[in-house]
């Protein structure tokens, strides 16, 4: 199960195919890591979307959102590379992470082919464009999705093909280091895509104290502790069993650290989960499934995100081409269905919220396009815009905005 993606970059006037295939020089390795203080505060708002490179798709995709017509503009693409894949923005606002299911000439492991990378953008605060800075290795195949750190120490990579993840400092001017730890996990699970490990995401903690690593392969969440020097340890509960044959996908964790949940890809479901904030560990609450009870075709989650405030929950089904809205109890944690919307598109493998939390983004993969949604944020229900705009095999987003939006 690979996942390529393309991003979109907002250029200003006169910025042509130059900028967009603009790179730098890797820096001295030995600079210092990049400490996020300051917010980022640019002039306009954009949108980086990652897409699998079939369809006439071109490579790493920037667009801008006119808040005022709720409408997107294709900017820049960034072509520098085959097959970009997830992205992911640091919390500074300055620079951009993705990987590619092909990159630097290091051969996975008794498979004779190249292993995925992670290249590092810079983001031009005027214009939103990208510059790649450097690239370092994946450890493993098939990279699937990218993270970072909130307190911007450290970039997480998952590698499904690999069945692991490694970690990689970041410096201060955004470029990576070498891994500072890659982690294999072991096992597999019941269905006939579990036949080994695939680790599917790992996110942070809002403290960034522990990361949490979806295994889709053995059915597992595994929990580590995060050191300063990069290295992870096992926390003092190291993981968590899904059911069976359930297959975890995506993650969320609220901003408090009280609930998290998760996207379990083969059933079709999410579980909730209890944070322990003294040690991280997860006390599973409820199962519930995630698509109502009048429609049952061939489905799988693909995405899972958190309102702003934290009171929603929206979830993606890729077969039912919806997206579930639940409400979260603030004392209890447990889910409420509120609906289920139609992506106006097929497939919508991801989506992502404005920081605001007024729009939602669905990237429709198999329709090639992406919708605008606006969101009210008292009853967490969706709106289409009427907006969309077509990208092809358009896979993963993230929103930029403005400082204060």
């Amino acid at each position: 199960m690979k996942q390529l993606f393309f991003f979109i970059v907002l250029a200003g006037a006169g910025l042509g195919p130059a900028l967009a295939q603009q790179e730098k020089a890797a820096p001295d390795e030995m600079a210092s890591r990049y400490k996020a203080t300051k917010p980022y505060k640019a002039t306009k708002e954009f949108l980086y979307a990652g897409t699998f490179s079939e369809r006439g798709s071109k490579g790493l995709y920037v667009l801008e959102f006119d808040r005022t017509h709720q409408s997107l503009k294709e900017i820049q693409v960034f072509s520098g590379g085959k097959d970009p894949n997830f992205v992911a923005l640091h919390p500074g606002g300055h620079f951009l992470y993705a990987v590619f299911s092909e990159g630097v000439e290091k051969k996975a492991a008794g498979t004779g082919r190249r292993m995925g990378s992670v290249s590092s953008f810079s983001i031009d605060p005027l214009t939103g464009a990208l510059t790649r800075i450097n690239e370092q290795s994946s450890e493993g195949g098939g990279p699937a999705h990218v993270s970072v750190d909130p307190k911007g120490r450290f970039v997480y990579v998952s590698n499904y093909g690999g069945g692991n993840f490694a970690v990689y400092p970041i410096k201060e001017d955004g470029s990576l280091g070498a891994p500072s730890d890659v982690i294999k996990d072991q096992g597999s699970g019941p269905m006939p895509e579990q036949e080994g490990p695939h680790v599917h995401c790992v996110i942070p903690s809002a403290d960034g104290r522990y990361i949490y690593s979806s295994d889709l392969g053995i059915d597992e969440i595994l929990i580590y502790k995060v050191t300063d020097s990069g290295k992870m340890l096992p926390a003092e509960v190291p993981y968590v069993k899904s059911p069976p044959g359930a297959g975890p996908r995506h993650f969320a964790i609220d901003r408090d650290g009280r609930f998290a949940f998760s996207a379990e890809e083969f059933h079709s479901t999410i579980t909730s989960y209890r944070v322990d904030p003294s040690n991280g560990a997860l006390v599973a609450m409820e199962h519930l499934d995630m698509l109502p009870k009048e429609r049952k075709p061939r489905n799988s989650d693909t995405d899972i995100h958190l309102s702003p405030d934290g009171k929603f929950l929206y979830a993606s089904n890729s077969g039912a081409k919806g997206l579930a809205v639940f409400s979260i109890d603030s004392l209890t944690g447990k889910l409420q269905r509120v609906e289920d919307v139609y992506t106006e598109g097929l497939f919508p493998r991801n989506f992502c919220l404005d920081k605001s939390g007024a729009y939602v983004f669905v990237a429709n993969r198999d329709t090639d396009n992406i919708a605008v949604f606006k969101r009210n944020s008292r009853t967490g229900r969706l709106s289409f815009t009427g907006q969309t705009i077509k990208v092809p095999m358009v896979v993963s987003l993230q929103h930029l905005a403005n400082a204060g939006r």
